[in-house]
Formats: C-alpha cells, sequence, structure tokens
C-alpha cells in the first residue's frame, strides 16, 4: 500500500448524488488531509467494495435509491464489525439519529452541518480506528511473543526481554500517523530506536532528523516550516523546511523537552490542525510528515511545573515508548562489549584482541549514566591504547574508578523492620559480603572491589564464615 495516503486504511464514501461525493472528497483531502478515499453512489455495490478493499471507515447515506442507509448499517455491523460507519443524512430529526446509533453508528451528522464539525468527527473516528487495529496487533505479538520483522533492529545490541517489549510496541504503532513519543536516558539510542519505526513504517519518503535544543523560536519555525522570499532580512529566496522534506516519511525531533514555550505553541498546532504557515506566508501548507519526538526529560514532570503545555504532552503521548538505561538492562553487556571491540578494532585497523572474562563482570558493577554510548566511548578508548593480544582491564578500571562502588545508603534506602531484632554485625558483615559474591559471579576480585576492601581482607572474610557455614 502507498503510505502517502492517510489513514492507512480506506475510507468508503457512499451516497447516491454523485456531485456530493466529489465536493465531499475535496473537502476531506483539503481541510482534514484524507486521502485514502473509495467512493460509490451505487448502494448495491457497498457489501462488494468492503469484501474487496480494507476499509476501516464507512460515511453513509440514509436516503437512497435500490438499498437505503437504513438498511445497509445493519448489514455492515454485523458482517464486518471491526469497521466503522458515520451517518451524513439530509434528515435532522432526532429520532433517525437515534435509531441509527442503537444500530450500530459511529456518530451521525447533518449534511447542513458546518464543515469543520464534519471534519472533527471523522477524524475522531478515525483515530478510534487505528487504536483498535494497533491495540489488537499489540495483543497478538505479545501473545505470540514473536517479532514480524526482527531484521529492523538488527542495530540495536540486545537481548533484554524489556527491550523486546519495546520493539513489539514498535511493530504495532509504526504504521500509525499519530506521533510517537521516545523516552530514554542519554545514550539509550533513541535515534536509533526513530529509524527502527521510520523503517517499520514502509513510508515512501525519507526520515528527516534534527535536534531542537536550543534553537530559538524564529529559527525553530524557519526550521521545520520554512520561509517565503522576503520573509526577513537576507531571505532573498524561499526555502522549504524539514516538514515538507519530510512529506509522505518522517520528521524526527530529538530533544524536545527544551522546546521553549512559544515554539510548543507552534508545534501544538502541526499536530493538532495538521497545517503550518512558511514564515511570510498567510497561506497555510498541509503537513504529509508523521513525527516523532524524543527526550531524556521526564515531561509529565516538566509539565506539572508549567515548563511544557499540558494539552502538547498529552498530544505526544498518543503513542509513547520508554527505553530501559543499561543499568537495568546487565545482561546487553557482554553482548555489547563484544560488538565494540569488534567495531573499535575495525575502524582503529587492529586485530579484534582477546578480553578476560572478568571484565563484563567488572562492567557489570558500574551504574553507567552514559549508557550505551558511555560503554562504546570505554571500548574504543582501551582499545586505543591496546598493545598485546590480551585487552587489559586497567583501562577500564582507571576511567571506572569509584564508580563501581555501591552508592552512599541511607536510612531512606536500608530500612530493618521495628517488628524484629537487628542482625549483629557479624552477621551483617557475612550478609555483604555473600551478596558482593553473588553480584560479582563469585569472583574475589571484583567483589571486594565492591565492598571497598582488599582481596586479602576479603579472603580473611571468608575463612571465618566456612566454620559458621559448615
Amino acid at each position: 500500500m502507498n503510505q502517502s495516503l492517510y489513514p492507512e486504511f480506506g475510507v468508503l464514501l457512499v451516497d447516491d448524488e454523485a456531485s456530493y461525493l466529489r465536493s465531499l472528497s475535496i473537502l476531506l483531502e483539503r481541510n482534514g488531509g484524507i486521502t485514502n478515499i473509495h467512493r460509490c453512489n451505487d448502494s448495491r455495490e457497498v457489501m462488494a467494495i468492503l469484501q474487496q478493499h480494507p476499509i476501516g471507515l464507512v460515511l453513509l447515506d440514509l436516503t437512497m435509491p435500490h438499498l437505503s442507509g437504513n438498511e445497509l448499517l445493519p448489514l455492515i455491523t454485523e458482517q464486518y464489525p471491526e469497521v466503522a460507519v458515520i451517518i451524513i443524512s439530509g434528515l435532522n430529526q432526532v429520532e433517525s439519529a437515534v435509531d441509527c446509533l442503537k444500530l450500530g453508528a459511529f456518530d451521525y451528522f447533518v449534511k447542513t452541518t458546518e464543515e469543520n464539525r464534519l471534519i472533527e468527527g471523522i477524524k475522531r473516528a478515525i483515530r478510534m480506528q487505528e487504536m483498535r487495529r494497533e491495540n489488537r496487533a499489540m495483543g497478538q505479538r505479545i501473545l505470540s511473543n514473536s517479532l514480524e520483522r526482527p531484521e529492523v533492529f538488527e542495530a540495536i545490541i540486545t537481548r533484554s526481554s524489556q527491550m523486546r517489549a519495546v520493539f513489539q510496541y514498535l511493530e504495532s504503532v509504526a504504521p500509525s500517523n499519530q506521533p510517537l513519543l521516545i523516552c530514554g536516558e542519554s545514550g539509550t539510542g533513541k535515534e536509533l530506536l526513530a529509524q527502527a519505526c521510520h523503517q517499520l513504517s514502509n513510508r515512501s519518503g525519507a526520515l528527516v532528523t534534527v535536534n531542537v535544543a536550543g534553537l530559538d523560536d524564529n529559527v525553530f519555525a524557519d526550521t521545520l516550516f520554512g520561509h517565503q522570499r522576503g520573509a526577513f532580512t537576507g531571505a532573498d529566496k524561499s526555502r522549504a523546511g524539514l516538514v515538507e522534506e519530510a512529506a509522505g516519511g518522517t520528521l524526527f525531533l530529538d530533544e524536545i523537552g527544551d522546546l521553549s514555550m512559544s515554539s510548543q505553541v507552534k508545534l501544538l498546532r502541526l499536530l493538532q490542525e495538521g497545517e503550518y504557515y512558511p514564515l511570510g506566508s498567510d497561506r497555510p501548507k498541509r503537513s504529509r510528515a508523521r513525527i516523532i519526538v524524543a527526550t531524556h526529560q521526564d515531561l509529565a514532570r516538566q509539565q506539572q511545573a508549567g515548563r511544557f503545555r499540558k494539552d502538547l504532552y498529552y498530544r505526544l503521548c498518543t503513542h509513547q515508548v520508554m527505553i530501559p538505561p543499561l543499568r537495568q538492562r546487565k545482561e546487553d553487556i557482554p553482548l555489547l562489549l563484544q560488538h565494540f571491540v569488534q567495531q573499535a578494532a575495525g575502524e582503529l585497523d587492529k586485530q579484534p584482541p582477546g578480553y578476560p572474562p572478568e571484565l563484563a563482570q567488572l562492567l557489570a558493577t558500574y551504574h553507567f549514566p552514559g549508557n550505551v554510548r558511555e560503554m562504546r566511548a570505554l571500548v574504543f578508548n582501551a582499545l586505543s591504547q591496546h598493545r598485546s593480544h590480551m585487552l587489559s582491564m586497567d583501562a577500564f578500571k582507571q576511567v571506572l574508578g569509584e564508580d563501581t562502588q555501591p552508592a552512599n545508603y541511607t536510612e531512606a534506602t536500608v530500612s530493618f523492620s521495628p517488628d524484629s531484632p537487628l542482625p549483629t554485625l557479624a552477621e551483617m558483615d557475612q550478609l555483604l559480603v555473600a551478596e558482593a559474591l553473588q553480584r560479582a559471579d563469585n569472583n574475589q576480585s571484583l567483589a571486594a572491589r565492591l565492598l571497598g576492601i582488599s582481596q586479602p581482607a576479603l579472603s580473611k572474610r571468608m575463612k571465618k564464615m566456612r566454620p559458621a557455614n559448615s
């Protein structure tokens, strides 16, 4: 299917007046951006069209020759319950509207209704259908625990079940035209996920990326929307903005949490209305791009603090993924280590060295505030200093320093039940040693490092523990 069409499913217009079908089609395209349109002026052909085409929404007239809308409505809702039906009738009668809603119609409009109300009602039905389809697809993937296109995620090195759940969700929402919000700490790979989403969507246009952090209001508007010749001093020719460059594709806005309040208003209009004004122009242009945004900030907290618009926040939250930090998916560390050693050796024109098995365990004790990006930098730094056949751990220890030790604990993080006796210092000593050995996979050198003591000191404690455990 041509992904430049909106929505993903077809919208079938049914009316015996061909002239009304033409005018309604033009209205939907110009004011609603709805282009995936099928027209039918013979009600006897409706059921065949539903069988032959992936229709998701029917706009149905009531008064027609052959088969009336009152006869077609129960047939559609019975045989195609997944298809939404909106009645657009010349009858302004409450009884007729109530009867249609009882028969399963999604909404009811009178032909003389103002255009904006009609367009909004149709868009609302489209959004509902998109959500239904996405929820159904998501449920099927979760039940089967499968990925339809795992090759799309090959650039993301992971075996984490949390990341697999993110991939499954992304496969479900990638075809949607609604915005996608990607949250995660710096260095977790938000842009890689945006690239995967664009690839999954099969959109004909390009993926256009811009980091909006630090852009003032005028630069933001000019970057996204472009300008007309003479719009400001120095604008000697017209220039298309990134929204136009991403037509039929995806526009990825990184660091959206740093956007100024004024620029947030402009982005909100783009998302709500699907249109924008190039600088210096009084004629709106319609956006043909899907919007993906990313941030390392907590937008919910930002909007509660008054630094991020609430209406924009809820508009962006239609689809949202959270990338877990590397410290929450330590099973990925051995894979990433191997991958980055190979990658660094290739770029530095060296033979990939071996490395001690303790290296992955050492890295697992580090909290990685810079996540995957920081780990890549550590490996490249170590490879640049490497001279022997075995990669030394010294380069990593120098960089990690004391950061492999646990954070300072307070009574807020360590608590004891008031109904139980306190453990003795000797018992706590044994518990700490056992926990450190477990975290270090019984590597005494790493366990001693976690406890902040020397390896001989750890050995003495372990000897004291043996009689008590025997």
